[in-house]
């Protein structure tokens, strides 16, 4: 478990189908990395691109159409159903941890190596701007950073202030859109990507 990554996306895939008698792909999405060390990574996208839908896919809750969430040397899915945010841990918007579809016996799957996340996933975290809130999160993401965790900070910007906040705590960002889940190293390579500032629109200027 050790010598494993944080994390590795091993050719994840998920599509949703248009219906049972047409197969044509509704939604896809795919994603193909390997994250090996304790960091803040930030996350954009436009709505509907599949950001929660690959927080969910590491978090264990949705079941990928193909490939793996392998989190410290362990497949998601393989891992008992309780015990999957030992690994990696949803938080949707308020705070409150999604829930795992069961597709087989909890009995039939491994325990987790963990005893406490090693996966954080904020997804749309509330960030409240008055009484020193925002300090507060953001000493939190960074705690669990030095504590060997990996962090994911998902935001759908709508204010400057939240941009502000990415280029402060993040050290490295992944944009989900068409289909695919792109890295980009520092937030200035970032903001160059003209599929970035179209998203963002007036906070690109």
């Amino acid at each position: 478990m050790s010598d494993a990554p944080l994390l590795a996306l091993d050719s994840l895939t998920k599509i949703y189908r248009r219906g049972l008698f047409d197969r044509t792909p509704a939604f896809q999405l795919r994603a193909d990395r390997v994250f090996g060390r304790p960091e803040i990574i930030g996350v954009m996208g436009p709505n509907g691109a599949g950001k929660t839908t690959l927080f969910e896919m590491i978090a264990g809750s949705n079941v990928p159409t193909s490939g793996r969430v392998i989190v410290a040397g362990q497949d998601i899915q393989r891992v008992r159903y309780r015990q999957r945010d030992r690994l990696a841990i949803h938080y949707h918007q308020s705070y409150q941890v999604r829930h795992f579809s069961k597709t087989k016996p909890s009995f039939l799957l491994d325990d987790a190596a963990s005893a406490y996340p090693l996966v954080h996933l904020f997804d749309e975290p509330q960030f409240n701007t008055q009484d020193g809130y925002i300090g507060f999160m953001l000493d939190f993401f960074r705690k669990l950073r030095s504590e060997s965790r990996l962090v994911f900070v998902c935001l759908h910007p709508t204010a400057a202030y939240q941009l502000e906040i990415l280029k402060e705590i993040c050290e490295r960002f992944l944009f989900v859109s068409d289909g695919g889940v792109a890295e980009h190293a520092h937030f200035a390579g970032l903001m160059q990507q003209a599929s970035v500032r179209k998203y963002l629109g007036a906070l690109a200027a």
